[in-house]
């Protein structure tokens, strides 16, 4: 089946470490930890399986001296184990002091995260975010100005409130929220660019909570510059309410070709891994056709037809162990994080969506034959049947792997 290309909105390339963003560059996803920074073992351990898990870039907290002087540390410790994943730095309220005081925090970081709403207020915003950028400047390190509708510069809200009060024909709240958040990215971009920061080293973002403020708040942002993007719903929640949100939200943007890097803001769980928002990031960026992570099992929901529920486990065993492969299968087979894998549960749909993967099975429904039907490449080419199909298939699956990427 064809590809059906999205054409990315045009954006400058930024380089963060090992990392670009923007211009021709894949869409990078990144993560964030929420461990105590200071804390250097859980920190490198929670960095360890974010990257581990896919993300590229890995933001850390740094909200005090005890955390500025972890990072180093921490950086030390992962190339120490051989993982060179950016950190970003996420400031608020004392970036200034840390990165000035903190040098070799701020060396040892890839990217800074600065928040205009919460840099400081009246002539303190200017001279503190100026600061920051001028230590970035000083270590040829990039920005992301993030905005936070949550955490807005009330400055440019209440500049922006007086001049719609004067308006002949004043717009409605909602509308002027997101000019606010729109306004103070760009006007932090301007000023940080005549401090002296270079407009290949600026990443912007506009977060929202909501699904459709935050598509509006982008389709403007994306009219009015050409720095790289920043995606993300802010707060997106628990659970599938969270997953959902992020989805639909960001699958818009990218049909539209607007972003150049994506966080999927979820809340885990209890005792739950972070890494499960790699993962949905990665899978919202596959199943829009943006870049490919892992080979896609392709399965039914199940019916009447289907009152074993044999094909379930199978599918879920499958795509573990497709998942837990691809460390290892990246580095030997090239392309293979394109391959498609159908386990289908009966004759309805089964034989026909095994020909259109790379390799699939058509398991027996209820009442039909105790028998399954592997394709490879739209021929049939294995019928396997008894107790041991699931070990045979994902055999034949490595089999094909090693034959068709190798």
């Amino acid at each position: 089946m064809s590809q059906i290309n999205i054409k990315r909105r045009k954006s400058v390339a930024v380089n963060v470490g090992s990392v670009t963003i923007g211009g021709d560059h894949p869409v990078v996803i990144q993560s964030m930890t929420n461990t105590d920074t200071a804390d250097v073992s859980s920190t490198v351990n929670q960095v360890l399986e974010l990257a581990q898990s896919g993300s590229e870039l890995v933001r850390v907290t740094v909200n005090n001296e005890e955390s500025a002087k972890a990072v180093p540390d921490i950086r030390a410790a992962l190339d120490a184990k051989n993982c060179h994943v950016p950190l970003i730095g996420d400031f608020h309220f004392n970036g200034h002091r840390l990165l000035t005081e903190y040098p070799e925090c701020a060396q040892a970081l890839a990217k800074y995260r600065i928040n205009p709403g919460n840099v400081g207020k009246g002539q303190r915003r200017d001279t503190q975010f100026e600061q920051m950028i001028e230590v970035a400047c000083r270590y040829d390190k990039p920005v992301r100005i993030g905005v936070n509708w949550g955490s807005l510069d009330q400055a440019v809200l209440a500049r922006l409130l007086d001049e719609n009060t004067q308006a002949g024909n004043p717009k409605e709240l909602p509308e002027i929220m997101r000019e606010a958040v729109i306004t103070s990215a760009l006007e932090s971009a301007a000023q940080a660019e005549d401090v002296g920061m270079p407009r290949e080293r600026i990443i912007l973002s506009c977060k929202m909570s909501g699904v459709q403020e935050l598509i509006a708040v982008y389709q403007s942002l994306a009219e009015r510059c050409d720095y790289a993007l920043h995606l993300g719903l802010t707060e997106a929640g628990i659970g599938t309410k969270g997953i959902v949100a992020s989805t639909a939200a960001l699958a818009v943007l990218m049909q539209q070709g607007i972003g150049d890097t994506i966080r999927i803001s979820l809340t885990p769980a209890p005792g739950t891994s972070r890494s499960k928002e790699v993962i949905v990031g990665q899978e919202i960026l596959q199943t829009m056709g943006v870049r490919s992570f892992t080979p896609m099992v392709i399965a039914c929901p199940g019916c009447g037809r289907t009152t074993s529920d044999y094909f379930q486990h199978l599918a879920q065993d499958i795509q573990s162990y497709l998942r837990h492969k691809m460390p290892e299968w990246r580095e030997q087979y090239q392309g293979v994080e394109e391959m498609e894998v159908a386990v289908m549960g009966c004759v309805v749909n089964g034989p026909g969506e095994s020909k259109n993967a790379n390799i699939g099975i058509s398991l027996p429904g209820t009442g039909e034959t105790p028998v399954a039907p592997v394709f490879e490449d739209g021929k049939r080419t294995v019928t396997l049947k008894g107790d041991h199909i699931a070990e045979e298939f994902q055999e034949l699956v490595e089999r094909y792997v090693e034959s068709h990427y190798g």
